[in-house]
């Protein structure tokens, strides 16, 4: 269960992995939110030229028991927004004004950590805390940009004396799980969760015996199915700006929530290694 479990985030994130027929039922009450509270079965299925059944099964899908526990279930999430939060993410357009661009991109990030909060599932994060602490050594795998989220993570961990490193090529990674044993923690950063390197590591972590985390896209794919725990990011759906720009605010987040989360458990012993670092990094700012 997640924290504030909003059915609107969760049809839109899994809209893409839906059947047919389940899209076409999610693409029309995104369009027409406000109407769907108003609508009976029949009228849904009318409308979305489905049927009766073909409705309860998206219901079901996105873990209702019926239509009517999912209809209350959408009114909630509709009356708990406000105007700015219905709106969609908004696309940067070609000639748009330096102050549209500044307004339009710090409105995405802050939405895409407010939808983060929204679809974070509290026992996760504490079971991934909880392997966290107990690892002998973690390792971040990321391609691309997911790669930049993993050398974060890095810094932060080795902060507090984790043992921990970031692989960011597919042969690196292969090395490193093939590596991997029994009380290891590898962390697979995958916004679609369908990236081959990524999977490929997976498998071989996984084999080993290592615990497997996945920080990806919320809603079906591969990595989520696969991994030991995961953790989802909400991220906004554009063109030309890259979603990597949402996602990358997304999982810093999930990152820092770990850290904090590992950090503040265990901060009888980590304070003397966050006091070394702090210091040892003034002592060079002043020079």
């Amino acid at each position: 269960m997640s924290i504030n479990d909003n059915i609107l985030i969760k049809i839109r994130e899994m809209k893409e992995s839906l059947t047919p027929v389940e899209k076409l039922v999610a693409e029309y009450i995104l369009e027409n939110l406000e109407d769907i509270p108003h609508l009976s079965i029949k009228n849904l299925a009318q409308l979305t030229k489905t049927s009766d059944a073909s409705v309860l099964r998206f219901c079901k899908t996105m873990g209702y028991t019926g239509y009517r526990s999912f209809i209350v279930s959408i009114s909630a999430s509709l009356g708990s927004m406000d105007e700015d939060e219905k709106d969609q993410y908004t696309d940067i357009q070609p000639g748009d004004d330096l102050s549209i661009i500044i307004s339009n991109i710090s409105r995405n990030n802050i939405k895409s950590i407010e939808d983060t909060h929204s679809v974070i599932d509290k026992n996760e994060i504490a079971r991934a805390v909880q392997v966290l602490r107990q690892s002998k050594r973690i390792a971040f795998f990321g391609i691309g940009a997911s790669s930049l989220i993993g050398i974060d993570a890095e810094q932060k961990f080795s902060r507090i004396n984790k043992m921990c490193h970031t692989y960011a090529d597919g042969h690196s990674q292969l090395a490193a799980a093939v590596l991997l044993e029994k009380n290891d923690v590898a962390i697979f950063i995958s916004n679609s969760g369908s990236t081959v390197e990524i999977l490929d590591s997976l498998e071989i972590a996984k084999k080993n015996g290592a615990v497997t985390i996945a920080i990806t896209k919320y809603h079906k794919s591969e990595l989520a199915d696969e991994a030991d725990i995961v953790l989802s990011i909400s991220t906004p759906e554009v063109t030309i700006r890259s979603g990597a720009m949402g996602s990358r605010i997304a999982m810093l987040t999930i990152i820092d929530i770990l850290f904090a989360g590992v950090a503040s458990a265990e901060y009888k012993n980590v304070k003397k290694y966050l006091t070394k670092t702090h210091n040892i990094l003034s002592s060079k700012h002043r020079k």
